[in-house]
């Protein structure tokens, strides 16, 4: 899924498979568009926080273009924008930053929650792709998962950009477990999309060992919710994680 094909300057064309619920997953575009932006920048910059919107929906039938615009090239930030285009038009567009690594004081702040190991929590992956123990009980407005890559992986970006795979799954449980009609309801009950989505990348952290992604909704206006969320890979604060989510009653 990572292995795009160069397609002229800073262009890129991947493809994506078909979900369970139909069309693309919007955590796999995200993925592929930092991938594209990666491919863009010099070694020895990090990814530190990417900005997303998902602006339609995407479909597993077509490859997916990857524009890239080169909007900075400093010393010690490199800015990237990238739009993801199918024949429908723009189906995403992102804009992603990378640091070089500095000496600097490092704080954290953040603790992973008290929660059951993966080892104790039963598997309900829905892609042969990852490993996922969703925790339950977690309260109004809570959602937490233990996730991993199934496959091994190799260099620093692409657990980058599996980090970034693995974020867009929990949101929506989040948003869904405040909202008081929707707690509780099947899933065919209402409709849920992505709307725009933001990870700030603390520490690297690999993506094929377990990580704790865990959210909170914060509130539910307008039929949106916004879920904020960490993710641990240990002990250790890898990343934070925020997303708006639309949730409406399905229209029969």
């Amino acid at each position: 899924m990572m292995a795009l094909e160069a397609h002229g300057a800073d262009t890129f064309v991947g493809v994506g498979p078909r979900y369970p619920w139909g069309g693309l997953y919007g955590g796999q575009i995200v993925a592929q568009a930092l991938r594209a932006a990666a491919l863009t920048v010099d070694d020895g910059y990090r990814v530190h926080s990417l900005h997303a919107f998902f602006i339609r929906r995407g479909d597993h039938n077509e490859p997916i273009r990857f524009e890239v615009e080169r909007l900075r090239n400093g010393r010690s930030f490199v800015t990237r924008a990238v739009v993801a285009r199918q024949s429908t038009g723009a189906i995403l567009n992102m804009s992603a930053s990378f640091q070089v690594d500095e000496e600097a004081t490092d704080v954290q702040a953040a603790v992973p929650p008290a929660v059951a190991p993966p080892e104790e929590v039963p598997a309900d992956s829905w892609t042969p792709m990852l490993d996922r123990r969703r925790l339950t009980g977690l309260g109004s407005g809570r959602s937490a998962a233990w996730l991993r890559l199934v496959e091994p992986i190799g260099e620093d970006i692409l657990h980058a950009c599996a980090l970034a795979y693995l974020s867009d799954d929990m949101p929506t449980e989040a948003v869904v477990a405040l909202h008081p009609d929707a707690r509780g309801s099947t899933e065919d009950s209402w409709l849920s999309a992505s709307l725009d989505h933001a990870i700030w990348f603390h520490r690297p952290a690999r993506a094929d060992a377990w990580q704790l992604h865990e959210f909170r909704c914060h509130g539910l206006l307008s039929s949106r919710g916004l879920a904020v969320g960490q993710v641990f890979s240990g002990e250790s604060h890898v990343a934070t994680v925020a997303q708006e989510v639309l949730l409406r009653p399905r229209r029969r």
